[in-house]
């Protein structure tokens, strides 16, 4: 079984039909959060990121831009006081 294939599997377990996935931006959302964060924070950082997206819409869009916040914010993690007016355009995944 691939990662692809399991992630079919749990979208039809969890009911989520025609839902896409772009598993390379949690996966590497989970990677900085666990990196530059602390490795308990991957999936609560990713869970959180959908939940979030979820309660906008649930967009491919939402997703990415909270995503790009998010690993924004873990990547600029290390005692600095960050705020949501600190995030522009280039600091969201996808975005160049």
């Amino acid at each position: 079984m691939t990662l692809h294939d399991w992630i079919d599997e749990l979208c039809d377990v969890l009911e989520l039909e025609d839902t896409e996935i772009d598993e390379g931006l949690i996966l590497d959302l989970a990677r900085d959060a666990a990196h530059e964060v602390e490795r308990p924070a991957a999936p609560i950082t990713t869970f959180l990121v959908g939940y979030a997206a979820a309660l906008r819409g649930g967009s491919t869009a939402d997703v990415e831009e909270l995503a790009g916040r998010a690993q924004a914010l873990a990547m600029k993690w290390g005692g600095d006081e960050v705020s949501a007016d600190d995030f522009n355009a280039e600091d969201l995944i996808g975005t160049e």
